[in-house]
């Protein structure tokens, strides 16, 4: 592992994650290429800037839980490959209902070149510090659909707070926002703006 990328847990305490793309519970039905372990990996500047926002989550009763990092090039790749397959149902319902997995790339939900492959791009949502409980925000972790954009129609005035809650506590702490997805965020000051790594998670 590049030696200024670290795992998030051990310098964010505190923090909660699963890592979607190192289990079944995702897209593609399985383990992604370049995922070994259910950890989230990032840059050191990274975990500055979510020790700041855990504690800014913390102030309204709230925590963070994440779902990606650090992305290796492999996995953008076996993407790019899946996406180039027979659509088999098993997955499309929760994740692209509206859309052909080919059009992924298109519509802007996968890029061909992550900003999580250099390292400072985060997925993650919200729990309730108090239940435990993720709160509801309108659509799961890489729902390909227009009702995960930032101010999509179609969900709860609820669901609504809590996504301006989380766009907040990111902006306020660091991050910038990604229009087609409530759940992405990338370090506005990134130390890799231009260099995408493809060492694996272990």
């Amino acid at each position: 592992m590049n030696s200024d990328f670290v795992f998030v847990d051990e310098f964010v305490p505190g923090i909660r994650w699963d890592a979607k793309y190192a289990t079944w519970d995702n897209f593609t039905g399985k383990p992604v290429d370049g995922y070994l372990a259910n950890r989230i990996v990032g840059t050191r500047a990274l975990c500055t800037a979510l020790q700041s926002a855990r504690e800014k989550a913390e102030s309204l009763g709230l925590g963070l839980l994440l779902w990606d990092g650090y992305r290796p090039q492999r996995a953008v790749d076996c993407f790019r490959r899946w996406s180039q397959q027979p659509e088999d149902g098993r997955t499309k319902l929760r994740h692209y209902p509206r859309i052909d997995r080919s059009e992924m790339f298109e519509k802007g939900y996968v890029s061909a070149k992550s900003g999580h492959s250099r390292g400072s791009t985060v997925d993650l949502t919200l729990y309730d510090l108090t239940t435990g409980e993720l709160v509801p925000m309108g659509g799961d972790h890489d729902l390909m659909d227009p009702v995960s954009h930032h101010g999509a129609a179609g969900i709860s005035e609820v669901e609504a707070e809590y996504r301006q809650h989380l766009r907040s506590i990111m902006e306020d702490c660091g991050f910038r926002s990604y229009a087609c997805e409530w759940w992405h965020y990338t370090l506005t000051d990134e130390p890799y703006p231009a260099t995408y790594f493809d060492f694996p998670i272990v």
